[in-house]
């Protein structure tokens, strides 16, 4: 039975982004019913998005979890891939000519260089030079962040050939390849987070040249978001505080496709008793074992629920 959701009476669009990895944990609960809440104080719009562009880890089985934990916590949404809507699909490994397109006018705009490094040689990069090869593949797998490119591959360019619109050669040219932003070094980059105030970040120090397609045919994190929030209209992002420097990375996507941005609300992150961030490998922590568990929504979006794993 479809659920009954009002109208939106507002310009606010708002999203949820679910990644099908793996089950939902209590931090995505405590962002997403953040976002539900803005959404809804806001009078306006909210679109759920599954995030499936890893194809070796996102399963059917997590997005039809994830829709069913968000419906059990009392979240209510208007577009998504059970309700379609007017910019489906909802489904990013299903929106790839729309990313193609973004690529290319990058790449036509001068922003976009060719890396073929490999992850091995960034390891070599960014080790320190009495480190063994296994440290420096470990250091890279550990990064919590991707690193600060060191500027290996940045002397090369291509030049794309001006075509109406996204083809199979487009297709052809973005594998075997990573295609990185071209950062402006030296610019700031500000921002207001509607949650944390004033946000500051200087280009090529708090990051380097970013992947934005990789060798695998698929577009990175930061160009399929930017792609899917410009193209279904989203005035304000809801995530979690680790992706602030994301945020920093997105916004020069959005200068250098001459677009605004939306507004920006980067909640707290959740930790365990150690103090790390949750993560999907949580499983105690899991919407679905706490729910076996018997810990009710309201246990769930409190912060009275321990933090153990």
């Amino acid at each position: 039975m479809t659920t009954i959701v009002p109208l939106p009476v507002s310009d606010y669009r708002g999203r949820l982004a679910p990644s099908p990895t793996g089950y939902l944990h209590v931090g995505h609960a405590r962002t997403f019913w953040t976002a539900w809440q803005r959404a809804r104080d806001a009078g306006g719009a909210l679109v759920i998005r599954m995030e499936d562009l890893d194809p070796d880890r996102s399963r059917t089985v997590y997005a039809d979890a994830a829709l069913e934990d968000l419906r059990w916590l009392g979240i209510r949404w208007h577009e998504g891939p059970d309700r379609g809507g007017p910019y489906a699909p909802y489904a990013q490994s299903k929106r790839l000519p729309a990313y193609v397109e973004v690529w290319r006018r990058l790449l036509n705009g001068g922003f976009l260089f060719p890396c073929k490094c490999s992850r091995k040689d960034l390891a070599a990069a960014i080790a320190a030079p009495h480190e063994s090869a296994s440290q420096r593949a470990f250091k890279l797998e550990a990064h919590e962040d991707e690193p600060i490119y060191p500027g290996t591959c940045r002397h090369l360019s291509w030049q794309a050939p001006q075509l109406p619109g996204p083809t199979g050669a487009d297709l052809e040219r973005l594998e075997g390849i990573n295609w990185r932003f071209r950062v402006p070094h030296g610019e700031v980059i500000e921002f207001e987070d509607q949650n944390l105030g004033a946000q500051r970040f200087v280009a090529g120090v708090d990051f380097g040249d970013f992947v934005v397609w990789r060798r695998d045919g698929l577009p990175s994190y930061q160009l399929a978001c930017v792609a899917d929030d410009v193209a279904m209209g989203i005035t304000e992002v809801v995530r979690g505080a680790d992706l602030l420097k994301s945020t920093a990375r997105q916004i020069l996507l959005f200068r250098a496709l001459g677009l605004s941005p939306p507004s920006w609300f980067h909640c707290r992150l959740v930790v365990d008793h150690n103090g790390r961030r949750l993560a999907k490998r949580h499983d105690a922590l899991s919407l679905r074992a706490l729910r076996q568990r018997g810990v009710t929504p309201m246990n769930i979006l409190s912060a009275e629920l321990p933090m153990t794993a």
